[in-house]
């Protein structure tokens, strides 16, 4: 055969399945590059059982903060389902305007929890609400056509997987369907007529959607769609939305005024819109913190400048509380495979069986920590021999610290919470207004020798009353709903405080009760007119009588003055006054020292002065007054 004949071409071998390198298993990675392997396995299982339980805790957080959200949206779909369903008036007067209901959904700038955030939504949907959900991004949207392309395929797609039933006409492949509003609309009417004509017995097992359910198109990031694609479909639905019940939302990043910048007027009239704003990230994060790091329900806690640096980066960064979650997998993956004695990282039930079960291998592994060192420099010449030496009585004494650690936890979050009622309400939280940053405060020092923390105290010395029975209340909620045993004197001695603090209002309730009468003849003095005809401004010998009210004297040696007071001549001429019953052998005050009292009763009968009107201050001397009246008598 001539060497011409041989066709060129390329050929493509694909690989047999059975020679394909089978992955290795996770778990074995905690024993490749560790030079201590033991109890490798027990390791990972107990690193992939405490991850599943935080994620767990954390979907959960998740849910109980959408679930107020989600609610609100289900009873808006509910609303515009009814009356597509009802044709009441007010829905006749919406197709004749051809509005499109629609749910702006605000979400924040966390772009990236945005995606399980709408997972749940679709979720909720579906299950309470309508088979057809339809999840749509910019990037897979170019164009019109492309989104008509995904809206109707998600849409079939949802309707096989929730009808298991053969059906000729959702089997068909897209491609052979026109991706238009007319085909939508044909598809629509078929499968909900198929449903109509069910047997009552099975739609009520099979159906737990409402009758001719509403068809729901979430656009996941509705800035990044062009304009022209968002007011082609637009006006494309208003147009058939007597013959299809569709439902908008719009997911939002920024602010709900992007729809009005993004779509012209003519085209934003077509809209029905409603608001929901969801929960902030921040307080989301917080919740995070508070019922997974600052909980004894979870072994594992991290560090002051690792928990820094998940916050940081929260902050300064991305806002992306599932980033957060995941910073936290990455620490517990770290923390078991670096660390051969996170074998003990576990709930206390188990921590005495494998202790009990430590090599020597890992008995020295103890020995070796900083921490124990710590440990053992502080006891005595024997006690340091046992525990450098003796493996069992090591397990002892390590069972020991772990429970005492265990108690030492079980105190901790219930006393912080408490500190964090105070300083959360102080101005210029000097301990931080959050509490992870009071958390980070108390790992990083001894908090209560920073100044931080004598500016708390100074600041807290100040509260009144009513805030700071409300914030004792409080702790007094916070220590007896938590599981530490040594709060019982502590709550006894707060519920002392608050029953004292009970019987002094009482007491000034009644002091208040009895000086009534008291505050009514005051208060008939201090009038405007029985200032200016009082007998008692004039004694006998035309000088001012003591026995007259603080202000009634201050006002009648005001009428002495010319423009300008000087205060110093006024306080001295009033406590002049004031002390003249006192007679000629009493302890006068000199004059470059004045009673206190009396200096007080100065000031006080002076501002009142001031809010009648009489005098104001000056600008051109400091320690003057200036006259507002003239011709007083």
């Amino acid at each position: 055969m001539s060497a011409g004949s041989v066709s060129k071409g390329c050929f493509v071998f694909k690989p047999s399945p059975k020679k394909r390198k089978v992955s290795q298993k996770t778990a074995d990675y905690f024993r490749e590059g560790n030079s201590d392997a033991e109890d490798s396995e027990l390791r990972f299982a107990t690193c992939q059982s405490l991850w599943k339980h935080v994620k767990l805790e954390a979907e959960q957080i998740e849910e109980d903060l959408n679930k107020q959200l989600f609610d609100n949206l289900v009873s808006f779909l509910r609303q515009s389902h009814s009356e597509f369903q009802k044709k009441t008036t007010e829905w006749n007067c919406r197709m004749k305007s051809r509005e499109i209901p629609t749910a702006a959904l605000v979400l924040g700038v966390n772009v990236t929890d945005h995606d399980l955030t709408f997972r749940s939504l679709s979720e909720v949907l579906r299950n309470r609400v309508t088979p057809y959900v339809a999840l749509l991004q910019a990037k897979d949207c170019p164009g019109i056509k492309n989104l008509m392309q995904k809206l109707l395929g998600q849409l079939m797609n949802c309707y096989a997987d929730v009808d298991s039933e053969e059906d000729d006409y959702v089997q068909t492949s897209q491609n052979r369907i026109r991706c238009s509003m007319t085909s939508l609309i044909t598809w629509y009417e078929s499968v909900t007529k198929k449903t109509d004509f069910e047997t009552p017995s099975k739609k009520r097992t099979s159906s737990r959607h409402w009758q001719s359910p509403p068809v729901v198109v979430i656009f996941k990031d509705m800035e990044s769609f062009t304009t022209k694609v968002l007011q082609d479909f637009i006006v494309i639905s208003s147009q058939h939305i007597h013959e299809l019940p569709l439902v908008l939302v719009f997911g939002i990043a920024t602010s709900p005024m992007i729809i009005h910048g993004l779509l012209p007027h003519s085209v934003s009239s077509l809209l029905c819109i409603e608001l929901f704003q969801s929960l902030s990230c921040k307080e989301h994060l917080s919740t995070i913190i508070d019922k997974v790091l600052l909980t004894t329900q979870f072994p594992l806690k991290l560090s002051e400048k690792v928990l820094q640096v998940l916050i940081n980066i929260f902050l300064y960064h991305d806002f992306s509380v599932q980033n957060f979650i995941k910073g936290f997998q990455l620490c517990i993956v770290e923390h078991f495979y670096t660390q051969p004695l996170s074998v003990l990282c576990c709930h206390q039930e188990e921590v005495k069986k494998r202790i009990n079960s430590l090599s020597h291998n890992q008995c020295e592994n103890i020995r070796r920590l900083p921490s124990f060192r710590r440990y053992v420099e502080n006891q005595t010449s024997e006690k340091q021999i046992a525990l450098l030496t003796t493996d069992s009585f090591l397990k002892e004494t390590v069972q020991k610290l772990l429970e005492d650690l265990n108690v030492y936890h079980e105190n901790y979050f219930p006393l912080l919470r408490c500190l964090h009622v105070f300083t959360s309400s102080l101005p210029k939280h000097p301990l931080g207004k959050q509490i992870r940053e009071l958390h980070c405060a108390c790992l990083e020092n001894r908090v209560w020798e920073t100044e931080e923390y004598e500016s708390f105290l100074q600041l807290a010395r100040m509260l009144n009353k009513c805030d700071l029975v409300t914030m004792l209340e409080k702790c007094v909620e916070i220590l007896v709903s938590s599981p530490g045993k040594e709060f019982d004197k502590t709550v006894e001695k707060l519920k002392e405080f608050l029953t004292q603090f009970q019987k002094l209002e009482a007491e000034a309730c009644q002091e208040r009760d009895e000086s009534v009468s008291s505050q009514k003849e005051l208060q008939k003095k201090t009038d405007l007119y029985h200032l200016q005809k009082s007998q008692a401004l004039r004694s006998d010998g035309g000088s001012i009588s003591n026995k007259a009210p603080d202000i009634c004297i201050v006002y009648k040696l005001h009428l002495e003055c010319g423009r300008l007071i000087n205060l110093v001549d006024w306080l001295e001429a009033f406590s002049t006054v004031v002390t003249a019953v006192e007679g000629p052998n009493a302890d006068a005050p000199s004059s470059d020292q004045v009673d206190d009292v009396i200096h007080a009763r100065f000031i006080r009968a002076v501002s009142e002065l001031e809010l009648l009107g009489f005098i104001k201050p000056s600008k051109q001397k400091t320690d003057h007054v200036a006259r507002l009246t003239w011709g007083g008598c």
